[in-house]
């Protein structure tokens, strides 16, 4: 087990702090560490009303101790992202944007957190995945593959304080192994069914040792249930339940089924798309910007839907030409045309990419806001 780095959560990361606009300045207590009490300073991003605002540390962002830690090294990067988007969007139902910031979790460590993603056994009591198969019976897979952990915090006087966290718990729909060391993969399928089971079951076990944590009984527990794809699959996974834990309660009573889907577009074959509306509003787009330069690549999109609304489109323009001057009216075409064909009801971010790099950025963060447009190494 290893931590792995994942560019994309980090791409994520300052593509949301990028967004955020404004900085709030905000003193705390003193640091009673320091001879000199030396003042710490805290900030809050500034954003609209349907964001969380981040909270900063000494003019930093602070990140995770267990961010990338995973059970295998299967992972699927296009799972990152949605892991942590969609917790946060589950979260809006528990802890509002008007009175919480949002910070990285820093409840968990890296240590603790690796024993978890274990196998049960006995010099590992604290696995939550299932114990290894004895000699002669089937394979037992790896179901828990990653843990996440968001803080979201109140202002408390002039600090702020713990006011709850929410937690995602990555479950594998495949689990790859090898039988012996360097020999053929083989793999393992998890049905929906055996990832419920077990998620409900481990989220109960994991809101108990919070709970043994100091200062964490009166704190509510947000879990969601996280079904990962395949490390081949070119769509990201989704949440399918969550639950929370009321403060001083230690389980979870009452789960809420979630209604995540995600697809890529132009479809193929006989798929069948989500919403045919959306999917003609991208293919019109498509055709628009295809016409303009002969030697475009490709243009797909990954489209996201939360209780079948879209809530959110991604699309990805691969070009063949790198001069500026093309990448700049092309660029203006594609925002023109963005805001002609596509869907005005969600976020949308746009990449035109090169072989080698991301050439310009066209994004709108909600679905109230007008396109910005981000040329790369011009304006």
């Amino acid at each position: 087990m290893k931590k792995v780095l994942k560019i994309t959560a980090i791409l994520g990361v300052l593509i949301t702090l990028s967004a955020c606009g404004n900085l709030k300045d905000s003193d705390l207590a003193n640091n009673p560490t320091t001879s000199n009490s030396q003042k710490k300073k805290y900030q809050t991003t500034s954003t609209n009303d349907n964001s969380y605002n981040v909270l900063l540390k000494n003019g930093k962002y602070l990140t995770s101790p267990i961010s990338g830690l995973t059970a295998n090294d299967n992972d699927n990067n296009v799972d990152e992202r949605a892991l942590e988007s969609q917790l946060m969007n589950l979260s809006h139902n528990q802890f509002s944007t008007g009175k919480y910031v949002f910070q990285e979790g820093q409840e968990l460590n890296q240590a603790t957190v690796t024993d978890w993603l274990g196998r049960y056994s006995k010099s590992n009591k604290e696995g939550l995945n299932p114990k290894k198969a004895a000699k002669g019976k089937s394979y037992e897979p790896i179901i828990l593959d990653q843990i996440l952990e968001q803080d979201y915090l109140t202002k408390n006087g002039s600090s702020y304080k713990l006011g709850g966290i929410s937690l995602g718990l990555a479950l594998n729909s495949v689990d790859y192994y090898n039988k012996k060391d360097g020999g053929p993969e083989y793999q393992t399928k998890i049905s929906r069914n055996q990832q419920e089971s077990f998620g409900k079951e481990a989220a109960n076990k994991v809101i108990k040792r919070i709970r043994k944590q100091k200062g964490m009984k009166n704190i509510p527990i947000l879990i969601g249930l996280f079904s990962k794809t395949s490390k081949d699959s070119l769509v990201g996974g989704n949440y399918f339940a969550y639950g929370i834990a009321n403060a001083n309660s230690s389980k979870i009573n009452e789960w809420k089924t979630v209604s995540y889907r995600s697809q890529i577009l132009p479809v193929v074959g006989n798929e069948k798309a989500i919403n045919s509306s959306d999917a003609t509003a991208f293919s019109d787009f498509k055709s628009a910007i295809q016409d303009y330069f002969p030697n475009i690549s490709g243009v797909t999109a990954n489209v996201q839907y939360q209780n079948g609304k879209l809530s959110q489109m991604n699309i990805t323009v691969t070009t063949q030409f790198y001069g500026y001057a093309q990448v700049e009216s092309f660029t203006r075409l594609v925002a023109s045309s963005a805001k002609k064909y596509l869907p005005t009801n969600a976020p949308i971010e746009i990449k035109i990419t090169s072989v080698n790099d991301v050439q310009a950025l066209i994004a709108k963060n909600s679905a109230d806001d007008g396109y910005s447009v981000h040329i790369f190494g011009g304006e």
